[in-house]
């Protein structure tokens, strides 16, 4: 745990960004309560995607890797949530039910590139790992770079409990309801890929 505690945020050119405050919550309700009028129901969904897709756009990059498939993703995440906005009951945080979208997306449009490609998973999760050494800011001498390529030997669904919760700080009750899994086995998911993940960057 020590090793990922003291690892450096990386700048907007890597897949990493500054962790934003999860808790902010503030306006969500007249934003909402703004798509529900008719009149002002474009606006408020504007103001809804201009409030949470720079998070979100990071949450889905880090999962598809490739910035075009990371905008192709996105474009289609907010597409349903134009249409499934009206049954939004806020039971949930706002932001909490997007998470989710984006990260099903995500791991669907995985799921699509394998059946696609007629290709195993470790043939997509080397697809992934060579987008990553494309990047022109990439350096295999830096240790978040080697970061970023032991996360993607992580199976795609344990991925994504480990972004949630160490890039977004994302507490494991609302991972809990992203991820529909019970916060003891997201707790198991997330030691176990810290663990996978120290080994990888210790032998490589």
């Amino acid at each position: 745990m020590d090793f990922l505690k003291n690892q450096p945020i990386l700048a907007r050119n890597g897949l990493r960004r500054p962790v934003a405050d999860m808790s902010i919550t503030q306006d969500d309700k007249a934003l909402l309560e703004l798509y529900r009028e008719p009149a002002s129901r474009e606006k408020g969904f504007t103001l809804i995607v201009k409030k949470y897709q720079e998070r979100l756009y990071w949450h889905v990059r880090r999962m598809v890797i490739d910035h075009e498939d990371a905008n192709d993703v996105l474009q289609n995440m907010f597409i349903k949530v134009w249409n499934n906005l009206d049954h939004f009951r806020e039971d949930s945080q706002l932001y909490t039910w997007l998470y989710r979208i984006a990260t099903n997306e995500s791991l669907s449009f995985l799921e699509q590139q394998k059946r696609k490609s007629s290709v195993s998973l470790s043939d997509v999760e080397n697809g992934l790992s060579n987008k990553l050494v494309a990047d022109k800011h990439f350096d295999p001498n830096k240790l978040e770079w080697k970061l970023q390529q032991a996360i993607l030997q992580l199976p795609e669904k344990q991925r994504a409990v480990f972004h949630l919760r160490y890039y977004d700080e994302m507490p494991y009750e609302e991972m809990s309801r992203v991820l529909d899994t019970s916060e003891g086995a997201l707790k198991a998911s997330y030691h176990h890929a810290v663990k996978k993940i120290e080994e990888y960057v210790k032998t490589h």
